[in-house]
């Protein structure tokens, strides 16, 4: 008896089966629980990107027109197939690569966004808007920032609609 108690097994190292399949449920169903919070902050960011772009555009289109001395045009047109450009001729349709435009925007740029209210607007020879003008995106959310351009022609973004880390980014309109 006494050399059958010498004899020990070594210790079960591990995971059973069924404790990685606890573990599997449990990540599974956090997982589950972080995914709206997800699309939510992917249709925000995609929000911010199309709006800090426009608003780069036109900051780049007050410069150009200064520098180069002649008047230049944001056209923008909205609906499915929205766009926006920055143009040298006012009757220039934008999205559709012209040579009289300078730069622009299209949907498959900010996928998820719309371009839902804008309005012309000339930067005289000076780099100033001839009239302030604001243009309105939406995300698929229904969260909305506005784009305006003031009458010195600074560019800034407020929140027309959103959740309060839209207005803790950019203020209320």
């Amino acid at each position: 008896m006494a050399a059958r108690a010498a004899i020990r097994h070594p210790a079960a190292r591990g995971l059973t089966l069924l404790e990685l399949v606890i573990v599997m449920a449990v990540l599974a169903v956090l997982g589950a629980m972080a995914l709206p919070g997800l699309g939510t902050r992917l249709d925000q960011q995609r929000l911010y990107t199309a709006a800090e772009t426009l608003r780069a555009d036109l900051q780049e289109a007050r410069f150009e027109a200064a520098r180069q001395g002649r008047p230049l045009h944001l056209v923008a047109q909205v609906g499915q197939a929205w766009c926006w450009a920055v143009t040298q001729q006012a009757d220039c349709p934008c999205g559709q690569g012209q040579p009289c435009e300078l730069r622009s925007a299209r949907p498959q740029d900010h996928a998820g966004v719309q371009l839902v209210q804008a309005q012309r607007l000339e930067i005289n020879a000076q780099g100033l808007p001839v009239t302030p003008a604001s243009h309105t995106l939406e995300s698929r959310r229904g969260l909305q920032l506005r784009v305006d351009v003031q009458a010195l022609g600074r560019a800034r973004i407020c929140t027309l609609r959103g959740p309060a880390a839209l207005t803790a980014r950019y203020p209320a309109c």
